[in-house]
């Protein structure tokens, strides 16, 4: 009984937001590559709704639902969280935004995820957004900032760094093969980054607009 009424719940969820054909861009890159500065950078000037998967896990913690709980105790117990509990949440702030627009930010982070994504919620990204840094640039902004993060130091940079690098890239391989990446030099100063990344938005608007 509870799966037919989970069932028609995501099946109510699907149409929706088949009904809403919001626009998608993925964007990724390595820790330290600049995609949290970047992304407020496209909010402001291009109108998009930021969603960090990360954001939106913590926030779910916070809240104190069921949900929140669970995904809690899979923090602590070192087991990383299933996608389709991501996806679901990502589903949830789609659907309750009256934007159409979406950046979603360090989601999907592998193969697994993205298939996932796609085949739930039957949305195919606009395209991904890939901030590329050389690993000697990421460590060095990572170490520099000094925000207080415990695991800014060189030993977790780097486990970080490969994860990213054995995971995220085949997402990134993949929707090079669709010809959906959009790759960016994320290695120069803020504001040049910021006029590539301007000239990849710019040309998607113009045509929605037309």
């Amino acid at each position: 009984m509870g799966t037919s009424i989970d069932a028609a719940h995501t099946e109510g969820t699907e149409s929706a937001l088949s009904v809403k054909k919001p626009k998608v861009v993925f964007v990724l890159g390595g820790p330290g590559s600049g995609k949290g500065t970047q992304c407020a950078n496209i909010v402001e000037h291009f109108g998009y709704t930021h969603l960090s998967a990360g954001d939106l896990l913590r926030a779910e913690i916070n809240s104190g639902s069921e949900n929140g709980t669970m995904i809690q105790n899979m923090i602590s117990e070192g087991v990383i969280v299933p996608p389709e509990v991501t996806i679901k949440l990502l589903e949830k702030a789609i659907m309750e935004s009256e934007n159409d627009k979406f950046l979603i930010d360090g989601f999907p982070r592998n193969e697994e995820n993205r298939a996932m994504f796609e085949s739930v919620t039957g949305i195919v990204p606009e395209f991904v957004l890939f901030f590329d840094c050389s690993e000697e640039e990421m460590e060095r902004r990572l170490l520099s900032r000094n925000q207080g993060r415990v695991d800014d130091n060189i030993d977790t940079i780097r486990k970080r760094f490969k994860v990213f690098v054995e995971s995220s890239l085949s997402v990134i391989n993949y929707y090079n093969s669709k010809g959906r990446v959009r790759k960016i030099d994320a290695a120069k100063p803020v504001a040049e980054v910021f006029e590539a990344v301007k000239a990849v938005f710019t040309p998607v608007d113009d045509k929605a607009a037309a």
